[in-house]
């Protein structure tokens, strides 16, 4: 597919593939979310795979997109992309059990990428989670905590600060990284200057 409609397409197929699904704990349409992501990416890559990616990075855990799927209609490396940002949901067991080692594994993914896209892709889906947890945490509190299969905020706070780490070395010297460590240490302060993170 060429580049300059590969952008639109994934936007249209992200669109189809989310439609009827709503970000958790709102009333708005799914669709916003890996649109934000998109925008973040934007700001730190002109690359229309790692863009498109970017709007398509949720369709293989919450649309029930196959990887061989996105590699047919994209590209190898797109679908290689958001392999990389999708966990293993493990289907046959409760989410809340399943959350750490999944956490964990998306951590390793992430960190061991031979694609830095996987890493861009990464802070535009985490940013765009951390700017909605901040907001409904201002409003909500630690009632937020319960819409998430994890209750603890001490588990959130080691995720969040961990992929800051693992996203460091290659983007720390941006906006959206500076923008997501900030707001990352601004929701979870007591966790993470208590040393009640896990981990």
């Amino acid at each position: 597919m060429q580049a300059e409609y590969l952008l639109n397409e994934a936007v249209e197929f992200a669109a189809q593939k989310h439609a009827g699904q709503l970000r958790k704990g709102s009333n708005l349409p799914y669709i916003v979310h890996p649109m934000e992501v998109a925008a973040i990416c934007a700001s730190l890559t002109e690359d229309e795979e790692v863009l498109a990616a970017a709007v398509l990075h949720d369709v293989i855990e919450n649309a029930g997109v196959t990887v061989e799927e996105i590699k047919a209609r994209f590209s190898e490396r797109v679908a290689a992309i958001v392999a990389g940002d999708s966990e293993d949901k493990r289907e046959n067991l409760p989410p809340a059990e399943t959350w750490k080692i999944r956490k964990m594994e998306n951590i390793e993914h992430i960190k061991s990428a031979s694609n830095p896209g996987v890493r861009i892709v990464c802070l535009g889906d985490k940013l765009s989670n951390i700017r909605s947890i901040q907001r409904d945490f201002e409003r909500l509190g630690d009632g937020l905590w319960q819409r998430f299969n994890q209750k603890d905020p001490a588990e959130h706070a080691w995720y969040y600060s961990t992929i800051a780490e693992v996203l460091r070395k290659e983007l720390s010297d941006t906006d959206a990284w500076r923008e997501y460590s900030e707001r990352v240490s601004a929701v979870f302060s007591e966790h993470l200057c208590t040393g009640k993170q896990s981990g």
